[in-house]
């Protein structure tokens, strides 16, 4: 019997299948046989990864493949496995023959023959460089993180189902707890509990946004916050990621904002928007309480700004708001409408006695005298009042109404307190339409002068006439200045009216001294507005330069009261007014003179030429003992320091003769000569001078 041959060819398919399935696995593979560590089979990739094929590196020896110096190092493993015939593992880095790193994990695995001895060892190897790359990267990532967490400045929390698992540095100052203290305990322990609800939903959504909150520190202090909240991937697990921004100077610089936006910046006090504001949320309400509202406006303000200088006029502002507030309620509200301007809200539904009352105390208050400058000044209040909803259903007509309440006020001599009637809004809308008609006669030249004269009564001789202004209206004719100067007053028409007199009244005086007429001083009414405009003193001699008039070519007649008004900002600002004046020649006078008495004492301090009696006075003379005695006062006084007296009214040779025989100086009225236009009064100055030639001659 023969044996059969084996079969070669399926040998070979066999030896071609195992060496298929060697260089297809996901790994280096090799045998080295233990008795002189060579390498007896290897797999492409195993003999690749060393710069060899699959038959040249068969008979090397494991140094002569690994290199000696990767040889000794693994030696360790190599001896255990021929100690302990145990499989070892190793990872560790190799520099391809491209020069790249790889790093791969070894498994060195023995093989024990049927004898039980070794007779060699499988190496196999994977290439982990994918993984230890990924694995550095994470690191540095995290690296990362955690330098940007201590970096920022902004807190950083970490929390997984809503439980904290890190925060940095800020967060834990923010809070006031130590990282240890916090550190799986829920976020919402720290989390305003009017907040916690809703950051309860966010952290349920897992919604990616970022919105406005409220945390508790250790303190228990409630700290304004915003979050902005990320998902992300952190040490292999899904979790939330919060950055939590104080918001505390944010809210502080908007709080700053709105502060100075709905308050006025010089007083601290709400301004006329949050007034505005508070008043439009009452009148909102339903079955809306009544309520009062005073419009407060200090009299001749502008002069202590003008003398005394703004810093000091903001001081005064600044003590008439402390005073206003401190006489009102709690529930009260004051307001700066702007410059010397306070509104009062009186809630509570106050009857009109309480109102009255409110008025009086801060007519009471605001008027005290300050002490500025080691001197003391003053003004008063004019205050208007308009009642919810009796006087409106608006702010604004509330408001208007009580301005106009205000002006009425004004108009009764200042610092008084008048209750809003509807009259005052018609006046109110009549005046406003006269404003516009007399703005227009200023454009269009519709005033004229008229002049009346005034006599010596011991020479009968011209000392000087009187300027009056008549508005020559086209459709109403010749209109008196009672109609038309209180409305330019007010409204500060009298600053155009009032240059175009002087320049009118010196024109014709110098027209009539070149014609040889007069050489006497014009007299020209000085109105409020115009004493306390800048500049005054300088807009006169612009107005006798261009006139070629010289100072004693003009008198300035003074009412008394508005003296006594101008005293209010001030002694010395009226003085020195009247003194550079005085220095360019120019007469002085206080007109209507006796109608207000407190204004003796200024006189000494003032330079003034003469005084006028007033025509209340002269027209009850001689018969009324009353204005018998008041005359004769007068002109003792004024004698007593040197000042001229000038009867004014004089209508009755009786009242010419009284006023002589007490040593009166001058007389100005009926009785002497009408006002007259100007072609009027030319011709009665030139009979005058024709008489005079005449008794001469």
């Amino acid at each position: 019997m023969t044996l059969a041959a084996p079969d070669t060819a399926a040998l070979h398919l066999e030896l071609h299948r195992l060496r298929l399935l060697a260089n297809n696995v996901p790994a280096a593979v090799a045998y080295y046989a233990a008795e002189d560590f060579t390498c007896r089979v290897a797999n492409r990739a195993y003999a690749a990864m060393f710069g060899l094929t699959e038959s040249s590196i068969i008979g090397l020896s494991f140094a002569q493949v690994i290199g000696a110096e990767a040889a000794q190092n693994i030696q360790p493993w190599v001896d255990k496995i021929l100690q302990e015939r145990c499989a070892a593992s190793y990872e560790r880095d190799l520099v391809a023959a491209d020069g790249s790193t790889q790093w791969i994990d070894v498994h060195l695995i023995p093989h024990i023959d049927e004898a039980d001895a070794l007779a060699g060892a499988f190496v196999l190897i994977s290439d982990i460089t994918r993984h230890r790359r990924a694995e550095r990267a994470l690191r540095m990532s995290e690296e990362r993180l955690a330098k940007f967490m201590h970096a920022s400045a902004e807190g950083i929390v970490f929390h997984k189902g809503g439980f904290i698992t890190d925060a940095n540095p800020p967060l834990l100052r923010l809070l006031g707890y130590t990282l240890e203290e916090m550190l799986g305990r829920s976020t919402l322990e720290f989390v305003a509990p009017q907040e916690r609800e809703h950051v309860a939903a966010v952290i349920a959504a897992r919604a990616e946004i970022t919105y406005d909150s409220l945390v508790i520190r250790r303190d228990g202090q409630h700290v304004p916050v915003e979050f902005i909240v990320r998902n992300m991937a952190h040490q292999d697990q899904q979790q939330r990621m919060t950055i939590v921004r104080d918001r505390r100077d944010r809210v502080e610089a908007q709080a700053r904002i709105h502060h100075l936006a709905h308050h006025d910046a010089l007083t601290g006090l709400p301004n006329r928007s949050a007034f505005n504001e508070r008043v439009e949320a009452l009148m909102a309400q339903p079955d809306a309480p009544a309520f009062a509202l005073l419009f407060i406006d200090l009299d001749h303000f502008k002069r202590v700004n003008d003398s005394l200088g703004h810093q000091i006029g903001d001081s005064l502002l600044q003590v008439v708001a402390k005073r206003i507030a401190a006489v009102l309620r709690s529930g009260d509200l004051v307001a700066r409408f702007g410059g010397d301007e306070f509104v009062v809200l009186l809630t509570g539904e106050p009857p009109a006695e309480a109102v009255r009352e409110v008025a009086h105390k801060l007519l009471g208050a605001v008027g005290r005298s300050v002490e500025v400058l080691g001197g003391s000044i003053s003004v008063t209040p004019s205050i208007g009042v308009a009642i919810y909803p009796r006087d409106g259903h608006t702010p604004a007509e509330i408001i208007k109404h009580a301005d106009t309440a205000m002006y009425h006020a004004k108009s009764r001599g200042r610092a008084h307190c008048c209750f809003f009637e509807p009259f005052m809004a018609e006046a109110a809308d009549a005046d406003l339409a006269l404003e516009g008609r007399l703005a227009q006669a200023v454009r269009e030249g519709e005033f004229v002068l008229h002049y009346q004269p005034q006599l010596s009564l011991r020479e009968h001789s011209l000392v000087g006439y009187e300027a009056l202004i008549r508005w020559q209206h086209p459709e109403r004719g010749l209109v008196g200045p009672l109609e038309f100067l209180p409305v330019a007053e007010a409204r500060r028409l009298m600053l155009p009216i009032g240059q175009w007199v002087l320049a009118e009244a010196l024109r014709t005086n110098v027209q009539w001294r070149r014609a040889g007429l007069l050489q006497v001083p014009v007299a020209v009414n000085l109105s409020t507005v115009q004493l306390q405009s800048v500049g005054f003193v300088e807009a006169v001699l612009q107005s006798l330069a261009q006139a070629g008039a010289a100072g004693d070519h003009l008198e300035f007649e003074l009412t008394e009261r508005m003296l006594m008004d101008d005293m209010q900002g001030g002694l010395q600002a009226v003085r020195a007014t009247l003194d550079q004046l005085k220095a360019q020649g120019v007469r002085i006078s206080v007109d209507d003179f006796g109608t207000g008495y407190t204004s003796l004492r200024y006189l000494k301090d003032l330079p003034i030429d003469r005084l006028k009696i007033d025509r209340s006075f002269v027209q009850d003379l001689p018969g009324n003992r009353g204005s018998v005695a008041i005359a004769k006062a007068i002109i003792q006084m004024a004698a007593s320091m040197g000042l001229g007296v000038v009867a004014e009214g004089v209508e009755t040779e009786a009242q010419r003769a009284w006023v002589a025989a007490q040593g009166c100086d001058d007389v100005q009225g009926f009785l002497t000569a009408r006002p007259m236009a100007e072609a009027d009064f030319e011709a009665w100055l030139r009979v005058r001078c024709q008489t005079a030639q005449t008794r001469a001659s």
